[in-house]
C-alpha cells in the first residue's frame, strides 16, 4: 500500500500551510497530491495539482492559505481495502492518487496509481506443498504428480507461481516427495520463470504443513504457504498484509460454504411445533488453504514428523498466540479429485 521509505509521511501538510508549501512538496515528491491534516492527524482535505491551477485561476498567490484550494470532500478509503478495489476506484474516479485513513480520520496510508499498479518485490518466501500423492486423482497422477497436472495448458504449480509474482514475489520453496524429481526437472531453479525456486525433499509424507519443520534456514520474515493443488485469484500480497496488520502468529484464508439442507425444518420444543424453515440453506466457513505465518509458529514443529495445518494451529492456540481468518471471496477451487480438475479447465478459472 505504501512506498518503502513512507513517502506519504512527507506528503501531509498542516492546516497553516500556505500553497507556495503545497506546490514546493509536490516538487520535491514527485506526486501530484498533498494530504491537510489537522494537528491530531485528522484529514481535512487534498491538494492536487489541478485545486492548485483552479487557485492560480482565483487569483490567490504562494503566500495564500493552503485552506484556500483544499477540497474537503476527498475520496479516501481504509487500510483493508484491496489493492484491485482500490486500482477500480482510481480507473472510475480518473484519480491517481487515494488516501487511506483509519477509523478515526488518521492518514495512515497514500495509494499511488504507480506503486499499486507496479507493486515493490517482497522478499517473503512462498512456501508451496507439492508432495501429496494425488490418490483421489487417479489415473491422471499414476505417472505426474498432482502438482503438474495441466490447468487451462499449463501446471497447475506454474498458476500459483505467476499469480504469487504479479504482487512481487519472487522467491519460492517448493515442498516435494511424490514423483518430486518431475517437478525439479520442469521448474528447475526457476530461473526460467523469472523466480528463485528451492526445494524441500520429504522422505515420507509430512502433511499439509510438518514439511515447514525442514525449512532451513528458517525464514526472517513472515511467509505465505499455499497447497500445490489450490487454484484461485487470491492476492497472496494482501493476505499477508492482512496477517501482518493483525499481528498475528499464523492466518487462514477462508472462504464461506453455502449447503441447502433438501429438506423443510421442522422446529419444536418438546412436541410443540413453534415454527418451520423451508430447505434452510447453512454458511460455513471452510479451510481454503492458503496461509500467512510468522516464523516463530514455526517452534511448534518437529523435523521429519507429520502435522497438518490445522493442528499447527490448534498448537498455536494452545500457547495463546494469536491465529486468524483472512475472508476470501476471489474465484477457488481444490483440484482434489477428476471432476474438480475438469471444473478447473472448463470453468477457466485462471
Amino acid at each position: 500500500m505504501n512506498s518503502i521509505d513512507q513517502q506519504w509521511r512527507q506528503a501531509i501538510l498542516p492546516v497553516n500551510a500556505t500553497i507556495g508549501e503545497a506546490i514546493r512538496n509536490m516538487n520535491q515528491l514527485g506526486i501530484k497530491i498533498v494530504m491537510v491534516a489537522n494537528d491530531k492527524g485528522a484529514l481535512e482535505g487534498t491538494i492536487s495539482d489541478g485545486d492548485i491551477r483552479r487557485a492560480m485561476l482565483k487569483r490567490l498567490d504562494l503566500s495564500s492559505p493552503i485552506t484556500s484550494a483544499i477540497h474537503r470532500n476527498a475520496l479516501v478509503v481504509p487500510p483493508e481495502l484491496g489493492r484491485d478495489l482500490v486500482m477500480q476506484m482510481m480507473v472510475a474516479n480518473k484519480i491517481q492518487q487515494i488516501p487511506v485513513v483509519d477509523s478515526e480520520r488518521r492518514v495512515v496510508g497514500l495509494h499511488l496509481w504507480n506503486e499499486i499498479n507496479t507493486p515493490n518485490t517482497r522478499s517473503n518466501v512462498v512456501v508451496i506443498m507439492a508432495g501429496g500423492l494425488g490418490k483421489r486423482l487417479r489415473p491422471h497422477t499414476e505417472n505426474c504428480p498432482k502438482p503438474l497436472l495441466a490447468v487451462a495448458g499449463k501446471p497447475m504449480l506454474e498458476h500459483i507461481i505467476d499469480r504469487a509474482k504479479l504482487d512481487g514475489f519472487n522467491r519460492f520453496v517448493l515442498a516435494i516427495h511424490y514423483l518430486g524429481h518431475m517437478i525439479e526437472d520442469y521448474l528447475g531453479d526457476g530461473a526460467r520463470l523469472g523466480v528463485q525456486i528451492e526445494y524441500l525433499r520429504e522422505e515420507s509424507p509430512l502433511g499439509t504443513a510438518g514439511a515447514l519443520g525442514l525449512l532451513n534456514p528458517k525464514p526472517d520474515l513472515p511467509f505465505v504457504v499455499t497447497n500445490g493443488d489450490v487454484i484461485t485469484d487470491i492476492r497472496y500480497g494482501e493476505l499477508l498484509d492482512f496477517h501482518i496488520r493483525h499481528a498475528a502468529a499464523a492466518t487462514m484464508a477462508v472462504r464461506v460454504h453455502e449447503w441447502q439442507h433438501p429438506y423443510g425444518v421442522v422446529q419444536t420444543n418438546g412436541v410443540d411445533i413453534i415454527g418451520f424453515e423451508e430447505k434452510p440453506i447453512t454458511r460455513t466457513h471452510i479451510n481454503a488453504g492458503v496461509y500467512a505465518l510468522d516464523p516463530d509458529a514455526l517452534s511448534v514443529l518437529s523435523v521429519d514428523t507429520h502435522c497438518d495445518m490445522p493442528t499447527l494451529f490448534e498448537r498455536l492456540q494452545t500457547k495463546a498466540k494469536s491465529t486468524v481468518a483472512y475472508p476470501m471471496h476471489e474465484p477457488w477451487l481444490d483440484v482434489g479429485r477428476p471432476d474438480d480438475l475438469k471444473t478447473a479447465n472448463l470453468n477457466k478459472l485462471i
